[in-house]
């Protein structure tokens, strides 16, 4: 498969190229974005183009993305609870400690290696050959539903729903304290922490790492000393809701990074389960919505605080 090229002008000469890519290119990951510099395939005028650079508007931009690498990941048999499936995408129930893709320390028995037993040679390749799919992630400790893409057409068509936050995304969570508010917006940008490169945290709008985050919150059941929560996404980043919900006081159940360090070991991670998920089909355009009910471990957890 030969290299693809792509052409555009540039329609913002006031932010950086690479924040300029992020935004009109949604079928690529930042990561994905960054290699391009990297590896010098974006040129203006003949000319490779550093990440930082502001080009006027109207400046005409060629980007050569590489033809996907054969993929050097093995195939494991690993049963996945598939909801839904087609030839252009799966919406698969993601178990609690689960890796979604390999990473330092994950290099086997993650949901790609699933996938790529399941679905063979039907993966998008988009986001890289450690990633074929992968539309958007969840956290290892987090439960539930993801868009797995199978081709790339189907790829950009759902990034493109994530860019415009029109993709549904649903979570339950069960969070300590007693929320007053009986919904609410939080409404805070967040960024790499600059202490700590392995967490997120709330930053200024100033800090030129941090993205607008928004969670909208809704009150399910109180009890005593933890509230019941269901969180919808707006945006999408990374540790997004476990990082608004300490920022508010009310971190996750079981949240060893953001929550006290008295953590509640039994909970094994973060009391937060992706329970629904509705896009736009991309092959059909017609809206499909698929819901997972919490797993064995949150039921549990809510048993336990309803007999305190």
């Amino acid at each position: 498969m030969p290299d693809e090229m792509i052409t555009l002008s540039v329609g913002d000469g006031t932010l950086r190229l690479d924040k300029y890519l992020s935004q009109e290119l949604p079928q690529f990951s930042r990561s994905a974005i960054q290699r391009l510099f990297d590896e010098k395939r974006i040129y203006c005028e003949g000319k490779p183009v550093l990440k930082s650079a502001k080009l006027p508007q109207g400046a005409k931009l060629e980007i050569t993305v590489p033809a996907p690498r054969s993929l050097d990941l093995t195939a494991e048999e690993i049963l996945l609870d598939i909801v839904y499936e087609d030839e252009d995408l799966l919406v698969v129930n993601k178990p609690k400690g689960m890796v979604v893709h390999p990473a330092p320390g994950h290099d086997s028995h993650t949901l790609v290696h699933a996938l790529l037993y399941h679905c063979r040679d039907s993966l998008s390749g988009i986001n890289g050959v450690k990633r074929p799919g992968i539309v958007h992630r969840i956290d290892k400790d987090t439960s539930g539903l993801l868009l797995v893409a199978k081709n790339d057409a189907a790829h950009i068509g759902l990034a493109k729903q994530i860019k415009v936050h029109s993709l549904k995304r649903q979570y339950e969570a069960v969070v300590y304290g007693n929320v007053k508010e009986e919904k609410g917006i939080v409404d805070v940008p967040i960024g790499r922490n600059q202490k700590d490169r392995k967490k997120m945290a709330v930053l200024s709008p100033e800090k030129g790492t941090s993205r607008k985050a928004v969670t909208h919150y809704r009150v399910v059941k109180h009890f005593e000393g933890f509230t019941q929560l269901t969180l919808e996404l707006q945006t999408g980043r990374t540790h997004q809701i476990r990082v608004h919900m300490a920022y508010i006081g009310h971190p996750v159940a079981g949240d060893a990074v953001y929550g006290p360090k008295k953590v509640i070991t039994a909970l094994k991670g973060q009391c937060l389960h992706a329970g629904t998920i509705g896009f736009i089909h991309p092959g059909t355009n017609e809206y499909m919505e698929f819901s997972a009910p919490p797993p064995e471990y949150f039921t549990a957890f809510l048993s336990r605080l309803r007999e305190r």
